[in-house]
């Protein structure tokens, strides 16, 4: 394969990639702030309808490591282009769901056929610019990774105001039929060697039972109290020997679907590490905000999206600048400068209370907008930076596995650790309202007295409740970036992006 291919047109197959990306971004929370609307039209607890999100971030977590292994099977183009395909079908299945359980099937189809799309999306962007260009089509793919995140959930929740939820699902149709049909076109005649490589059906197993048992026991630890329940020490148990297993066989085969040897690399661990950890964090904050919005201040799904949007702007406008200049300063400097500006803002948010306006909370997600214009590029190419050529797709689909997974992770850590916070603050604020209490009293008469008033005040308490854990949460939140800028001065220059497996050859 020489690297000298390149598309009739640039701009046209930039925008093909870029499209097929941003649609399967924005999936991943284009359903965050719809989940009360689909789960009152399904019938079930709001609880059950995080699995919308849940079911599509592990089978994408799960289906990322294969990257490496059909890339070779069936070569970068093609695989895009089927990928892209099988998503629009899977998202219509999606829309046409009549229950809860048909639309979690059908959403783990959609993540699974989701998995190779963005790390391919990297591999052929690299490849098809030239190597002066190649930190542009990074900063070009990390804005499109930004963007989408913001925009679905203010797509989701107009779509779901004004039309039905489903059609969060079918605005994909036509998108990925656009995007496979352009990058059909462009690559044709893009030479590709394809090979049958071994299968490491061992490690494939091992991980699909270990993270789909640990993301259950996530998910479901809280409804079924813990490990006092039998089925979640069962299942704990099931992913600890699953992932045991996984790990000691992906070091010694020969041929594993994780190459777990790119940990070698000092950016390739210090970058990796601290692209996990941070966009686990940053996934928490856009799942609780919206859904603090709704639950706490009573926005509609269209107000929530609003209120949160403003995060797009700075990194829209800052990311063509980061992709230009961002190689004439220390990539360690910016990424710092990142987790200051996301972790300042959680602190921010963890002084938030009930009354707190529009304008406040726009605000504080127009300056973590700073961080994340200064996030992905950065650590991104710190992390690609001393891979081999022939490990930078297997590198990028890795990174963006355990990306993934601490993002599905996150989301139902953060959940149950808001709801468990909401809880025991509930208990304590609710010892103070007895009838000895002057200040509960004169609440209760104030509110007329008898049962109405007493669900009332209850209904405040609980309100109370879930807004002293989200303080609290995002109090840990902060802290987390801040920790974060300690793992990135683990990684030491020089931080230049090489080619892509086409530059190296086949695998």
């Amino acid at each position: 394969m020489s690297n000298a291919f390149r598309p009739p047109n640039l701009a046209l197959s930039t925008v093909g990639l870029s499209l097929a990306t941003f649609m399967q971004v924005l999936d991943t929370t284009i359903a965050n702030v719809s989940l009360p609307t689909i789960a009152g039209n399904l019938g079930v607890s709001s609880n059950q309808s995080t699995w919308v999100i849940t079911s599509f971030a592990v089978s994408n977590a799960i289906a990322l490591p294969l990257t490496g292994f059909l890339t070779r099977r069936f070569g970068e183009t093609k695989l895009f282009i089927w990928s892209t395909i099988l998503f629009s079908i899977a998202s219509f299945l999606c829309g046409i769901s009549q229950s809860m359980s048909m639309l979690i099937f059908f959403r783990a189809i959609q993540g699974a056929v989701a998995g190779p799309m963005y790390p391919i999306t990297q591999s052929l962007m690299v490849s098809i610019y030239p190597p002066a260009k190649r930190g542009m089509a990074l900063a070009l793919l990390a804005m499109v990774t930004v963007v989408a995140p913001i925009a679905g959930p203010i797509l989701g929740g107009w779509i779901t105001d004004n039309y039905t939820w489903p059609w969060i699902f079918f605005i994909n149709v036509p998108i990925g039929i656009f995007a496979s049909m352009v990058v059909a076109n462009q690559m044709r005649g893009r030479p590709e060697t394809t090979e049958r490589p071994k299968m490491d059906y061992v490690g494939l197993i091992t991980l699909v039972i270990g993270v789909g048992a640990l993301q259950v026991v996530l998910d479901k630890g809280n409804d079924e109290d813990w490990f006092n329940s039998q089925f979640i020490v069962i299942t704990a148990i099931i992913s600890a020997i699953a992932l045991a297993v996984f790990l000691i066989w992906e070091f010694t085969d020969k041929d594993p679907i994780v190459n777990l040897r790119l940990f070698r690399h000092r950016n390739f661990s210090a970058g990796t590490l601290c692209l996990m950890l941070a966009y686990a964090a940053f996934f928490s904050i856009g799942l609780l905000v919206p859904q603090w919005l709704q639950r706490n201040l009573g926005y509609t799904s269209t107000w929530a999206g609003l209120a949160t949007a403003p995060l797009g702007i700075l990194p829209v406008l800052l990311t063509p600048f980061v992709g230009r200049y961002a190689t004439h300063f220390d990539l360690r400097m910016l990424a710092s400068i990142a987790f200051i500006a996301m972790g300042g803002t959680c602190f921010m948010r963890s002084d938030f209370y009930i009354g707190v306006d529009f304008n406040h909370v726009a605000m504080v997600q127009l300056i973590q907008g700073l961080g994340v214009a200064f996030f992905f590029m950065p650590v991104l190419t710190i992390l690609l930076s001393d891979l081999q050529g022939k490990e930078i797709a297997a590198g990028a689909g890795l990174a963006t596995f355990l990306r993934t997974l601490g993002g599905s992770f996150a989301a139902s850590i953060t959940n149950f650790m808001w709801d468990h916070r909401a809880i025991i603050h509930h208990s304590q604020l609710a010892e103070q309202i007895t009838p000895y209490n002057p200040t509960s009293q004169a609440a209760l008469s104030n509110m007329g007295g008898g049962q109405s008033a007493l669900a009332a005040l209850n209904q405040t308490v609980t309100q109370q409740g879930y807004q002293l854990s989200f303080n609290e949460v995002f109090h840990a939140l902060g802290w987390i970036f801040i920790a974060l800028i300690l793992v990135v001065w683990l990684a030491k220059p020089p931080f230049t992006a090489k080619a892509g497996p086409a530059a190296g050859g086949g695998h």
